[in-house]
């Protein structure tokens, strides 16, 4: 396999072998894309112990707009190789290239350039009092870098969600150990030349590859030397690093499942419904924590509404990733497929009716060693339906009428979740009275995946815990204190 690239971690300014190789699978056609060089414990202190050298010898001592600038040259290097990133994202997860490039590279340079202005321009609160004896007193907040930050990150947007979490923790002064997800190794990577190209100071970003349990994962999550956590996940793996957590009292945000709803009432746009649902959907395969799994549609429409989307879905496109017309790709990994076709099967044996789907595309090229699987369409399933209440995380939707808003408002909310909701209707009053009693962290109206990165984004239950974006990020990954002055 010499002609196979090596990814190796990059480690206090320096590019480390590991004796230790996984192979990184690409999910188009089952072929080898790389190996990857997996930290051990060792490797994992090493960079530990580098982020805390730079934190309190370099790193922090840089003023906001020092490190703005720095932030800002990053976003430019990435510009400059967007075809690489590009090509990272497409090669590790299958997505089409449309999508890698309006979304994904565009969305991880918008993350650097928004957080460099944030810090740069950031205020405080300060208030005037006054103490018991009448003399006048003056409160401030101050925010200061909570040292090295541990970032875990998912393969479903690779390169977006990384540079989310990135970027915002170097604004503030910290140092980071990125452990990627180990199915999407490439753009992270490419991310670490960038930044070595840049000149960051050693030790500031640190890279470790590697797997959760008894890997990188479980020694970055355990490391004392780490001040913080953030992780985008599975639910069960943020309990985990959250019990992990709790022996050092480490600050911890977690971005984790959803099951999420989207509700058309009968007043909707019905063609720009259909389409938004159509795409919060089957988005990236579904592979998107966003995504709906759960549709439901007022009862006078419904039965249009249901064969409407049947016949969008079969025209789906699922091809290669640079093919011109290419709607979906395939799903992240073989395993994933497993996973998501074991509910396929259980969706039939719960009762429901396949409308569209429910299988797996046969091409009679390489590409039937991928992990592709049909966008899928179910009805017919109670809310108390194991595949109405745990997620998937693939290409499918349930789709259940309903007859009244403090109904829906109900069934949206039954659940262990609550990371986004949808709700497609042309009544104003409707929209603000409806959005305001789903337990989600974050609720569209007449549109989905849309928002402005100033926000604060996170979910409810077992959606997460803590809100980033904007000035929450900023807080997030700060020691908050409150200094007081009697004049």
């Amino acid at each position: 396999m010499a002609d196979v690239p090596l990814l190796r971690c990059f480690v206090d300014g320096q590019w480390l072998e590991t004796p230790q190789r996984f192979s990184n699978i690409n999910p188009v056609n089952g072929q080898l894309i790389s190996q990857v060089c997996e930290a051990d414990a060792a490797t994992v202190e090493r960079a530990v112990q580098a982020a805390n050298r730079a934190s309190q010898e370099t790193w922090k001592t840089l003023t906001a707009q020092e490190r703005a600038a720095l932030l800002h040259r990053i976003a430019d290097g990435i510009e400059q190789r967007f075809d690489d990133f590009v090509l990272a994202e497409v090669m590790d997860t299958g997505r089409p290239v449309h999508q890698a490039r309006s979304l994904d590279v565009a969305r991880g340079i918008a993350n650097f350039r928004t957080f460099a202005d944030l810090v740069k321009t950031g205020a405080s609160d300060m208030y005037e009092g006054s103490a018991p004896d009448g003399a006048k007193v003056i409160n401030y907040v101050t925010r200061k870098p909570l040292g090295t930050v541990g970032i875990i990150s998912p393969w479903n947007l690779p390169l977006l969600l990384l540079t989310w979490k990135v970027a915002p923790a170097l604004a503030m002064g910290n140092c980071v150990v990125v452990k990627p997800s180990e199915e999407t190794p490439s753009s992270a990577t490419l991310l670490a030349e960038v930044i070595q190209a840049v000149g960051l100071p050693h030790g500031v970003f640190n890279l470790v590859h590697g797997f959760g349990p008894d890997s990188a994962g479980e020694y970055l999550s355990t490391h004392p030397g780490i001040a913080a956590i953030t992780f985008t996940g599975e639910s069960r793996t943020g309990t985990t690093i959250m019990k992990a957590a709790a022996e050092g009292v480490k600050e911890v945000s977690f971005e984790l499942g959803g099951k999420n709803a989207a509700v058309v009432f009968a007043d909707a746009d019905f063609e720009a419904a259909a389409a938004g649902v159509m795409r919060s959907s089957f988005t990236n395969s579904g592979q998107v924590c966003l995504c709906s799994e759960r549709v439901y549609v007022e009862r006078p429409i419904f039965e249009r509404f249901v064969a409407e989307l049947k016949q969008r879905c079969e025209k789906l496109v699922l091809d290669y990733p640079d093919a011109p017309d290419v709607d979906m790709g395939p799903l992240v990994s073989l395993q994933h497929r497993d996973k998501v076709l074991s509910y396929y099967q259980l969706a039939r044996e719960e009762g429901a009716t396949i409308v569209a789907g429910g299988s797996v595309p046969v091409f009679g090229d390489e590409r039937d060693q991928g992990a592709y699987v049909q966008p899928t369409i179910l009805t017919g399933l109670p809310d108390t339906a194991r595949c109405m209440r745990e997620e998937i995380f693939g290409p499918v939707c349930h789709v259940s009428p309903f007859d009244t808003e403090d109904e829906v408002i109900h069934r949206v909310n039954d659940s262990a979740y609550g990371l986004a909701a949808c709700v497609w209707t042309t009544h104003l009053s409707r929209a603000h009275r409806v959005a305001s009693q789903f337990e989600t962290g974050i609720v569209w109206v007449n549109t989905w995946f849309t928002r402005d990165l100033r926000t604060p984004f996170g979910g409810t239950k077992l959606s997460g815990l803590g809100r980033e974006g904007g000035r929450y990020s900023l807080d997030f990954y700060s020691e908050i204190s409150t200094i007081c002055i009697k004049l």
